[in-house]
């Protein structure tokens, strides 16, 4: 829709529609896709061959929709993919929530919006610890003038012994996709500075200006010191402080609630609407 003057909103509304549609026998609305348990896996009984069917279809169905317009939604969906071989109920019920939550909120959208200052910002943040093997779990957000061009939500592969490692891993499988970001416009002829990326543990901000840790760490930590402070150097990005209580990639790592979640989700959308 590009019926505002510098903006396009992506609404998707007919695939939104036949979703809602398709999942009919789920009723109720919620206030957010996921509830505090989110993370916490409970082997209870599986779903049936239908179920199973209907579950995986599902969630597949709303990964689409979370990657393209909704990534309000990419927390839950990060949990729930990781479940469609062998889905329990308590899994379904999870999904039922996420359901409830776009019913309950169909009418929102992307607004993409270049703003007065062309310039990317990243926000990377990590959960720790959060998963039922103690890993922990990234959100990214990439973003350029108002608008949110890239962001995701994933487990993190290898476990960590503190926070401040959480963050380093989180950092160092995020930032790359913020540097392509900033070549790509640069090889169309635009001139930026370096990326800002945004991180809420001082710690880690520290580590990767030092590039290096006065502590005893195994190689695959010691590398990711090294590989983000050489982006730092060569002033293809700088590193700079945000409270967690404003990194916009918080929502993206945890199961959030209530007024925080929604100050987020409305950030990461763009959203002024009611």
């Amino acid at each position: 829709d590009f019926s505002e003057n510098e903006k396009v909103k992506i609404t998707l509304q007919k695939y939104v529609d036949d979703l809602m549609e398709f999942c009919a026998e789920i009723t109720g609305v919620a206030s957010s896709p996921a509830k505090q348990d989110l993370f916490t896996v409970i082997e209870d009984e599986l779903l049936d061959d239908k179920q199973r069917d209907f579950f995986h279809s599902t969630v597949a169905k709303f990964l689409y929709l979370g990657k393209r317009i909704r990534p309000d939604i990419l927390t839950a969906c990060a949990y729930l993919t990781r479940r469609v071989q062998k889905p329990s109920k308590s899994d379904y019920n999870k999904l039922c929530r996420l359901i409830q939550y776009v019913r309950g909120t169909r009418d929102m959208y992307l607004t993409l919006e270049p703003g007065n200052n062309l310039a990317i910002v990243a926000y990377i943040d990590a959960s720790y610890g959060v998963h039922d093997d103690f890993k922990s779990h990234t959100g990214a957000v990439i973003g350029i003038g108002c608008s949110t061009v890239y962001s995701s939500s994933r487990k993190q592969k290898i476990n960590t012994k503190s926070s401040t490692e959480a963050e380093l891993v989180g950092l160092a499988d995020s930032v790359g996709q913020a540097v392509w970001c900033k070549n790509f416009l640069e090889e169309l002829g635009y001139q930026l500075e370096p990326t800002t990326i945004y991180q809420d543990n001082q710690s880690t901000i520290a580590l990767v200006k030092n590039g290096q840790s006065n502590s005893d760490k195994t190689r695959h930590i010691a590398v990711r010191f090294f590989f983000v402070k050489d982006y730092v150097d060569n002033k293809q990005i700088k590193i700079e402080y945000m409270r967690t209580g404003e990194m916009l990639a918080h929502v993206l790592t945890k199961p959030l609630q209530g007024a925080l979640f929604k100050k987020l989700r409305d950030q990461l959308l763009n959203w002024k609407g009611s």
